[in-house]
């Protein structure tokens, strides 16, 4: 703990040089990384970047194991938790493209030289005006909540909620997916609508059963079509749908308030064993609904409030239940079957059930810190009722972001997240055993 405390103070105090030094003389024009394609700028190609830095404490998980290593006691890391490179455009009045390409989690546990990927990578035409836009590739369009597809530039805390993002890495890449869209604006009604071709299950790490088991899981057969699409009705301001991400706060730029709902469904998609010895296919249908409110309260001063809101119902079939979490260091566990939290900081995440999430944020008044931005605190949970587990699960977590700019381009967040620890008991139920917590001083920079 004296070492991220340390590390996070150093990091304060060179930037809060470096923004005083700024300060001092005329403060820049901001300008974007813009090639303009016409002379109306209608038509453009646009580069960004944005790199968020984890320094963390972290309680591992009773029996966490690093290569064979006892790694159960305490840890400390320093890694990349995400790196991104954006560029994108208009190239005629119908046609767009977007890529994005980076890298997610690397620490001291990853493999050298090796990570970085394309995210996306899409063609897209707009049919009609705002109201029909449809593309192909590899994209984000997919999803049945708002933070499926988060911005990650614009996120709140330190993370999104990653259990919206259902199917992560086990028939995507890292949520985007192979598939055609279909977007638009009808008045007030934002929409989305993605016919995906599922990837093979095959090519996940670490890897999944080949053979099917009592316990549901990603069936090994060649993937039927998936369908999923997501609805918001915008009673406010309205949000661009340029690109698939969706904003965590706007810190008081703009007055949203949404309502949305959503699906994901593919028939087949699960597998598991009958008592009788049979192979039952089963479908995945997720449902779920949320809210998102995010408006200044006194633009004079500054002041903005965020809250989100959402609801989900995931069918993967029985007893269905993953384990996760972000930027893992630990990579296996020791004994395996009484620890059903996963290694270091997972904990059970997603599985067939319910799951409730809130999420609120205050940001103070502008210039709240002489010549160094505004703070804003948060806070969250997550709450859900897995049929594979005796007892709930509930994620607390609470942090406080200082937006040295006064937004989200350069700011430095830190986060307290508290979950639980899951063991099977003399039954074989999942209960809940002690809890664990990590503690994350996140720097961001973008542009």
């Amino acid at each position: 703990m004296k070492k991220i405390i340390f590390a996070g103070a150093c990091l304060l105090m060179v930037l809060g040089t470096i923004n005083a030094q700024e300060k001092t003389g005329e403060k820049p024009e901001r300008k974007e990384l813009r090639l303009n394609l016409n002379e109306s700028g209608s038509h453009f190609l646009k580069a960004t970047l944005m790199n968020q830095i984890w320094v963390r404490f972290n309680e591992n998980n009773p029996g966490s194991k690093s290569f064979g290593y006892d790694l159960s006691r305490n840890s400390f890391d320093v890694g990349i938790r995400r790196l991104r490179f954006q560029l994108f455009g208009q190239l005629t009045d119908k046609v767009f493209f977007y890529t994005q390409f980076g890298e997610n989690n690397f620490n001291v546990a990853s493999t050298r030289f090796s990570g970085a990927f394309f995210h996306d990578a899409i063609m897209e035409y707009k049919v009609k005006d705002r109201y029909l836009s449809v593309g192909a590739g590899l994209s984000a369009w997919g999803g049945y909540l708002r933070f499926s597809a988060p911005s990650v530039g614009g996120i709140m805390g330190l993370d999104a909620p990653l259990y919206q993002q259902a199917t992560n890495s086990t028939t995507d890449q890292f949520l985007r997916k192979l598939g055609v869209y279909f977007k638009g604006k009808l008045g007030k009604l934002d929409y989305r609508v993605m016919i995906a071709n599922p990837m093979a299950p095959q090519g996940v790490s670490p890897a999944l059963p080949i053979a099917p088991s009592s316990r549901s899981n990603f069936s090994m057969m060649p993937a039927q079509v998936q369908t999923q699409a997501y609805f918001q009705y915008q009673f406010l301001d309205e949000e661009t749908n340029l690109n698939p991400y969706n904003q965590g706060s706007y810190f008081g730029a703009k007055r949203i308030f949404n309502v949305g709902a959503g699906f994901v469904n593919q028939k087949n998609a699960m597998w598991h064993q009958a008592a009788n010895g049979d192979t039952v296919q089963t479908a995945m249908t997720l449902f779920g609904m949320d809210v998102f409110y995010d408006a200044p309260i006194n633009t004079e001063k500054g002041t903005a409030f965020s809250g989100y809101a959402a609801f989900s119902n995931n069918e993967f079939g029985p007893a269905y239940l993953r384990t996760n979490n972000a930027m893992n260091i630990s990579n296996g566990t020791s004994p395996a079957p009484a620890n059903l939290s996963g290694p270091g900081n997972a904990f059970p995440m997603l599985g067939t059930g319910t799951t409730a999430y809130a999420q609120l944020g205050y940001k103070f008044r502008k210039a709240l810190l002489p010549n160094n931005g505004t703070l804003m605190p948060y806070t969250s949970i997550q709450h859900s009722n897995f049929k594979a587990l005796k007892d709930r699960v509930n994620i607390y977590e609470a942090g406080v972001n200082w937006l040295i700019n006064g937004n989200n381009q350069t700011k430095i967040t830190l986060g307290v997240q508290n979950r639980p620890v899951f063991s099977a008991n003399s039954s074989g139920e999942g209960v809940q055993t002690g809890r664990r917590n990590q503690v994350v001083l996140q720097l961001q920079i973008g542009f």
